[in-house]
């Protein structure tokens, strides 16, 4: 049965977070706050000893003959302190402001215009494509833009993407054990798999790497229970970022590794949006950038695992106009060979290319190639 999304249940997780946000920020400002105090009491202790050896000095080159109401009287500095109280009022003030301004919707729209032309060529094999500046948001070439797709493991884009958001930095050195559970679902599912095995300790920035080089889909439901507790949980923070990014009408997914469901859709616009929204994400863009890699040594895999997005390895020596500098692919019967990618051209513009539906692995990278060759401006060449 499907998991509607539910908005009474979206709007508490944001502002749970936000709550979060702000508890971080207030605690990080009082410490701030606490360290400006600590300066400025270093700073009026030197002045006062400064001013008394200066009172002491003064008093004795004083004449003996003058009276004591005749000597320079010492005006002390006056220091107007602001009340603890108003300065914890301004922190959470200030806080409040910035959670909200972090809280806005990042809604991306990308336009067609009258210089946007349908993909026609025999060459592009794939049935729905579509081509977009990510620094413009112009949509430069189309074919079934609009139309429902099953994206596969396209998924994990918007997996990486949640996760990312939902962890700190410091939390990719953290280990997550393996559940026979996790690995039972890939297998049962018939899922991409790293290989990680029941009981083993892998670091939580493996999972990200093995989501998205490997496919794997014991590593997208690893960082999913991390994440969320459990992938019912995380498949609602995920629709709950397809509405964040203004998709929701178009896009619903109902797990977080990309198994065909009736219920999991989107369209290529869409995963066009969740890619600039995911590169534009420092660690996510990491992940989504690199050829190979090897996961950390543990008990079960001593020497590592070695993993490669196969996708830009095979499309680094294509002459594309540009340099490929992320991708990932996807399969399922429903939607054939696909993939999404995105290119940074000479002039500094970045493009987005999102297929659907190929005739095999190979061939889905010769489209992107080809309409990476035929339609971006020649000048961004």
């Amino acid at each position: 049965m499907e998991r509607m999304f539910d908005d009474a249940e979206d709007r508490e997780y944001l502002a749970r977070r936000a709550q979060r946000q702000k508890r971080r920020m207030l605690e990080r400002r009082r410490r701030e706050r606490k360290l400006r105090l600590i300066k400025l009491s270093l700073i009026l202790g030197i002045i006062c000893i400064v001013t008394a050896v200066c009172v002491k000095a003064a008093g004795h080159r004083a004449e003996p003959d003058l009276k004591s109401d005749q000597k320079d009287t010492l005006v002390k500095p006056v220091v107007v302190e602001t009340p603890p109280e108003q300065i914890e009022e301004k922190t959470e003030d200030s806080a409040a402001e910035d959670t909200e301004e972090k809280a806005k919707p990042q809604i991306f729209r990308f336009e067609e215009d009258s210089d946007t032309v349908n993909i026609d060529t025999e060459k592009v094999i794939s049935s729905n494509a579509i081509l977009v500046n990510a620094d413009t948001d112009k949509i430069i070439s189309v074919k079934g833009a609009y139309d429902r797709i099953s994206p596969a493991s396209m998924t994990k884009v918007l997996t990486v993407l949640v996760a990312a958001e939902a962890i700190d930095e410091e939390d990719l050195e953290d280990t997550f054990t393996m559940t026979l559970e996790i690995t039972d679902y890939a297998y049962v599912n018939d899922c991409s798999s790293v290989g990680f095995l029941d009981g083993e300790k892998i670091k939580v920035k493996d999972l990200f790497y093995g989501a998205v080089l490997a496919s794997g889909g014991d590593a997208a439901l690893g960082l999913a229970v991390y994440t969320a507790g459990s992938q019912e949980a995380f498949v609602d923070r995920m629709n709950a970022k397809l509405e964040e990014l203004g998709i929701s009408d178009s896009a619903h997914f109902t797990n977080c590794v990309g198994i065909y469901d009736e219920n999991h859709y989107c369209t290529v616009y869409d995963m066009a949006v969740i890619m600039k929204a995911a590169m534009q994400n420092e660690w996510c863009r990491k992940v989504l950038s690199t050829h190979t890699y090897t996961t950390a040594s543990t008990a079960e895999h001593p020497e590592g695992i070695e993993i490669s997005n196969w996708f830009l390895r095979r499309i680094e020596d294509k002459d594309t106009g540009g340099l490929v500098v992320g991708g990932k692919t996807g399969y399922v019967v429903q939607s054939g060979n696909c993939a999404v990618s995105m290119q940074e051209c000479a002039d500094g513009m970045s493009y987005i290319c999102v297929t659907v539906d190929s005739t095999s692995g190979w061939r889905c990278i010769y489209d992107h190639v080809e309409i990476y060759n035929r339609y971006i401006p020649s000048g961004s060449s």
